[in-house]
């Protein structure tokens, strides 16, 4: 493969990153090439070292979003870091799905019920207007003692979703630092 080739398909994989980002990818490569063609060697040789271009393509695109993700860990960028690094490989898809469902699951489940036990004094309203002989004074404490457990649990799920997102951001750097096969010198 030589540069021209190598370009136009590394161009055509990272069209998903900024305008910006798209020439600083460019000007990189470009210099690899003018700094290997000084030292002698082929544009085909030095297309072969740098790897296939739309696999360095999606390693760019996927440090890009984990980047991202790093400085604004909002769901959105989220998100587009974990599709960017399972689109590293179907290797990724089991690796980092499977953590991934699981994760938000836990994180959702825990939203959930600090908000259901907040409300429960609505529905403990709704049940006493439905179906009035139903009140009971007990139900009534037990609500209003749930909606304080729910504002620790809400509270407490607001640092929980904050400390596992940032710590499954470390993971998908992990997950790309191994698939780019940087674990050697750590």
């Amino acid at each position: 493969m030589n540069k021209k080739e190598f370009m136009k398909k590394l161009i055509v994989g990272i069209k998903k990153l900024p305008k910006e980002e798209q020439q600083e990818v460019i000007q990189d490569f470009e210099e690899h090439f003018a700094v290997g063609l000084a030292e002698g060697k082929t544009e085909a040789e030095i297309a072969a070292a740098l790897g296939t271009p739309n696999q360095v393509a999606k390693e760019l695109v996927a440090t890009y979003h984990l980047e991202k993700a790093d400085h604004t860990s909002n769901t959105g960028n989220i998100f587009r870091a974990v599709w960017a690094v399972i689109g590293l490989g179907f290797f990724n898809l089991v690796i980092v799905l499977g953590p991934f469902i699981a994760l938000v699951s836990i994180i959702a489940s825990g939203w959930v019920v600090g908000g259901s036990f907040i409300l429960s004094p609505l529905l403990m309203l709704v049940n006493v207007i439905l179906y009035p002989e139903t009140f009971i004074f007990f139900d009534f404490f037990v609500s209003i003692g749930l909606t304080g457990v729910g504002i620790f649990i809400v509270i407490g799920m607001y640092y929980v979703t904050r400390y596992l997102s940032k710590g499954f951001i470390h993971y998908l750097h992990f997950n790309v630092k191994l698939v780019k096969g940087g674990l050697k010198d750590e």
